[in-house]
């Protein structure tokens, strides 16, 4: 089936065909890209006006369809103009997965705008630095994160600030909703270049502060073709594989999307509503994730396509009343942000009827997914995260700066048309991570002969939770702001449910006294929950080094016992 999945790749990315690969200079480099992409997200989302009366986006009990949200998505745009925001100009948006962020999403990059997308997990101080950082002219947030705002408000005199799905009455130093979608529907003109930013999302660096990625057009427009692609080559490799008719590109009906994943981040907006809008399918959006939840929605949205963090797919596997709910409309159950154990691969086919198991491997930085996997050659290879796609160069440096033969381990660098075009005010950072347009993505892997990639380790020292990226550094020194700590070292712990957890070594100043939970408190003031850490040692003597004063941490976290932890 890899001979076929070689031919079908070569016809279909040939001159002239749907998905017809070329190379464009971007930032001084050659990147690869598709000939036939849009120009820009605003020529994107005005081509799905045709879907009409068909439903997009789905919450508990409302429902939006095409041809409704194009209205409200002009009205926005309208009011934003009248609110001074001009091509090139930064909108934030902090949320919930509402309905509302999507439709504010394209009524900003469709008018040249550029979207901040805020965390929502962040606590005050993390939201004043975003807002600083990228200087937006309007902030459009719901009720909680309207609360985390009042707290610095102050600091942002001039800010524009709408209010969505507030219980009570708008303050007066907002405007409420209802008034920015009751503007007149017309669409500001816009004339937007590929590779204009299209959106800001955040990311952790090791220095403890977010760095803001700059998502231009062409990459988010590559990104989703990238996935319409390997949603396309697969099928067709293994129906000539099994003797059967492959089917044409483009035949597949639309997916029903179930987003549990957050939209700030790249794995639901950039590849799942990207890629359900595209083919004009629906999107069913939950307040908050809930295994028991989802299989309801399931059912009752006929949902095709799952795409979550992996222990989501497990949590929904494994609930003892998943056999309840019909869950036959699932053609496509995975996902990312976190590795796909193996046995979940032979779990989501052996307890669903027909899913694919599926998952794709990408970052913030490359507008999405490197590379992406499903079906049979993920059941052959799951250790695997597949090839990488059609707008990537990829592979594997040494320690030297080499270029690594197959089968050889070392750092994997990409390059294409979906990496960013750098981190924002951040010229060192986007220096030390991107060289003459290949992006050093810290990941540590090797390639076999079929060029499916298999992931290793992390150069970067990061903690994935829950398909959420929590950086050491920025947990140290949350704890190091705590009087009481003298030394201390942040690793990750492997978890069951959640891939990794938090955990943290800790010596603490001589004479100092605190306990676990005061620690907790202490932290959960600076950081977002998730970034809090879970498992807490502390240790009478000082923490190990080497020669040069660093603290050993692999020796800590391979030494130190779950059970022995606070």
């Amino acid at each position: 089936m890899y001979q076929e999945l070689r031919q079908a790749w070569q016809e279909l990315t040939a001159p002239g065909q749907l998905f017809e690969v070329t190379s464009a200079q971007v930032n001084g480099a050659p990147v690869r890209c598709y000939a036939h992409a849009p120009p820009s997200l605003r020529e994107f989302w005005l081509g799905t006006a045709g879907h009409g009366d068909k439903d997009y986006l789905v919450f508990e009990d409302e429902r939006c369809d095409y041809r409704q949200a194009h209205e409200f998505v002009a009205s926005i745009g309208q009011w934003l103009h009248g609110a001074g925001v001009r091509p090139g100009d930064r909108v934030a948006i902090a949320m919930r997965n509402y309905p509302e962020w999507m439709l504010a999403y394209w009524a900003i990059t469709s008018m040249g705008a550029v979207v901040v997308g805020m965390n929502a997990w962040w606590v005050a101080h993390e939201m004043q630095f975003a807002l600083e950082d990228s200087a937006p002219r309007v902030l459009i947030c719901d009720r909680e994160r309207l609360q985390r705002f009042a707290e610095i408000r102050d600091g942002f005199p001039e800010l524009q600030v709408v209010a969505v799905r507030l219980r009570d009455a708008a303050p007066a130093w907002t405007t409420d909703w209802v008034d920015v979608i009751n503007a007149p529907p017309e669409l500001p003109e816009a004339a937007i270049d590929p590779d204009d930013d299209a959106c800001i999302f955040y990311t952790s660096g090791t220095t403890g502060r977010p760095k803001g990625a700059r998502l231009t057009h062409r990459g988010c427009l590559n990104n989703v073709l990238n996935i319409a692609f390997i949603n396309t080559v697969q099928p067709i490799a293994l129906a000539r594989a099994r003797g059967a008719e492959a089917p044409a590109p483009g035949s597949t009906p639309a997916p029903n999307s179930l987003v549990a994943t957050p939209l700030f981040h790249v794995t639901a907006n950039n590849c799942v509503a990207h890629a359900t809008t595209l083919a004009g399918g629906k999107l069913v959006h939950m307040y908050k994730w809930d295994p028991l939840e989802a299989l309801r929605l399931i059912e009752r949205e006929r949902v095709t396509t799952f795409n979550g963090v992996p222990m989501m797919v497990r949590e929904m596997l494994m609930h003892p009343r998943f056999g309840d709910f019909d869950t036959a409309s699932l053609s496509v159950l995975g996902g990312g942000g976190a590795a796909v154990q193996p046995d979940l691969v032979s779990k989501i086919q052996q307890q669903t009827r027909g899913a694919r198991p599926n998952t794709g491997y990408g970052m913030t930085e490359t507008c999405g997914i490197i590379a992406a996997v499903s079906a049979e050659f993920f059941a052959e290879k799951p250790e695997s995260v597949g090839p990488a796609l059609p707008t990537f160069e990829a592979k594997c440096v040494g320690p030297r700066g080499e270029d690594l033969p197959a089968g050889e381990i070392g750092e994997l660098w990409v390059r294409g048309a979906p990496v960013i075009k750098g981190y924002l005010n951040r010229p060192e950072a986007t220096a030390e991570s991107i060289t003459e347009g290949w992006l050093h993505t810290g990941d540590i892997a090797w390639m076999d002969a079929d060029g499916f990639i298999f992931l290793v380790d992390r150069a970067k020292d990061m903690v994935l939770r829950g398909g959420e990226n929590v950086y050491c550094a920025e947990v140290e020194n949350a704890l190091f702001a705590h009087d009481a700590v003298a030394e201390c070292v942040v690793f990750a712990v492997a978890d069951e449910r959640l891939g990794e957890e938090v955990g943290a070594a800790i010596h603490l100043r001589q004479g100092a006294s605190v306990d676990a939970e005061h620690l907790r408190a202490h932290c959960a003031g600076l950081l977002a929950a998730f970034k809090v850490p879970r498992y807490l040692w502390f240790l009478d003597q000082p923490l190990p080094r080497n020669a040069n004063g660093k603290f050993l941490k692999r020796e800590l976290r391979e030494q130190l016992r779950v059970e022995d932890a606070c």
